[in-house]
Formats: C-alpha cells, structure tokens, sequence
C-alpha cells in the first residue's frame, strides 16, 4: 500500500505544486494588471469587437458571461463571451484576454489546424475524461486477462485526454500570439502597454502546460501500475 502512495506521488505531486502555482501566478497576474488602465480606456468588449471587426468577423457576437476569469470562444454559435471583468473593464487584463478569445475566432475563421483537431476531440475527451478512470479501476482490481484487458481499454481512453491536454497547448499559445499582433495593430494598446498584456497572456498559458503535465502525469501512473502487476 505504501508504494502504490509513494508512486502516486511521485507523478502526480510535482503535477499538482506546478497546477497550483501556475493558476496562482495567472490570477495575480490578472489582479495585478485589471488595476492598470489602458491609454485609449477600450473596455474589453470593445476591444474584442476591434479586433474581430479588424479580420472581418462581423457576424461573431461578443456577449457578458458571468464567472471569474469564464472567457472563451465558443465556435458553434460563433459567439465570444467574456466575464464581467473582462467585458466592462478598461484594463491591460481585460484588454490582454478579449484580445485572446478573439484571436481564437480568428483560428475557427482561418480553419486552423489544431482547433479544428481540438474540437474533433471534444466529444472522446469528455467520455474519457470520467469514463476511463472508473474503468481502468475496474479493470485493475479484477483478476485474470479479463482484468488486465479492461484496464488497458480505460488506459487508452485516458490518452485522449492526454493527447487533447497536449493539442490545446498550441491552440492557446497561438492564440496569445495573435492577441498581442492585433492589439498593437488596432491600436488597443500602445508602447510599455504590452508589458501587463503579456504578463497576463503568458501566465496564463502556463495553466495549459500544467494542465498537460497533469494529464500526462496520471496517464503515466496508470501504465506504470498495470506494468508493474504484469511483473508480480
């Protein structure tokens, strides 16, 4: 029992310290820079309408949404939506992640290749996501092939979570990319102004790299639980 716990920790610890001090660093970030308002005071839905209105997506809305830090693109309904601090405030934080939900309106646009991969994923990652753990453990505490096999498929069902953690990782990083291009070239933001946005944009993405790392991590314990009952 010791070294199941011992192994346990030993992947999923360091996982864990880095999730924590990456979503640590993202909203303090984000607290830090919503204090400091922009030169030309652009709220956040505006600036998000300059942007998409800069790369012709006139029929992407831009709508509130309540939730701290609840911003996302949402490419089924081509509609943008940003949490009441992003939309309403006139800050380098808000202005850094409109900029950013709009530069993924700019990838469903553009038919770029990892979002459309991600979004192909979705409806696999959600069923492997709850799915693949609960089998797996099944599977595990089961005797014979039979047990082993099941494992195995509740394994590869926790890939995909893996694999879409690892996806994502370009498509947000794109997306910070193309924010600070658009924000300089509207003008939303100008000179020393980009240091906050990019604080913000790049704490950020760290969340997405603990994320995989989280991912990868768990999925690693699982294999190296079931190899090592196959030495027993």
């Amino acid at each position: 029992m010791f070294e199941g716990w011992g192994l346990y920790l030993l992947f999923s610890l360091p996982a864990l310290i880095l999730g924590l001090w990456a979503q640590w660093k993202t909203q303090s970030a984000f607290r830090r820079y919503a204090q400091v308002r922009t030169v030309r005071g652009l709220t956040g839905a505006q600036v998000a309408r300059l942007v998409l209105d800069g790369n012709g997506l006139y029929d992407v809305q831009v709508e509130r949404v309540e939730g701290f830090l609840s911003d996302h693109y949402d490419p089924t309904k081509r509609v943008l939506r940003l949490s009441p601090e992003v939309y309403d405030g006139q800050s380098l934080s808000a202005a850094g992640v409109a900029a950013h939900e709009a530069g993924h309106a700019i990838q469903h646009k553009l038919a770029y290749a990892p979002l459309q991969l991600r979004s192909m994923m979705v409806p696999t990652v959600q069923i492997g996501s709850w799915i693949g753990p609960i089998i797996f453990i099944v599977g595990f505490l089961m005797a014979g092939a039979l047990g082993t096999t099941l494992a195995w498929v509740g394994v590869g069902l926790f890939a995909a979570v893996a694999l879409f953690a690892l996806v994502t990782l370009p498509v947000e990083f794109d997306a910070s990319r193309r924010a600070k291009q658009q924000l300089v070239a509207s003008g939303a933001v100008i000179g020393n102004e980009m240091r906050g946005v990019n604080a913000v944009l790049d704490a950020a993405a760290m969340t997405y790299v603990a994320g995989a790392v989280q991912a990868i991590s768990t999925l690693l314990y699982y294999v190296f639980l079931l190899m090592g009952r196959g030495e027993e």
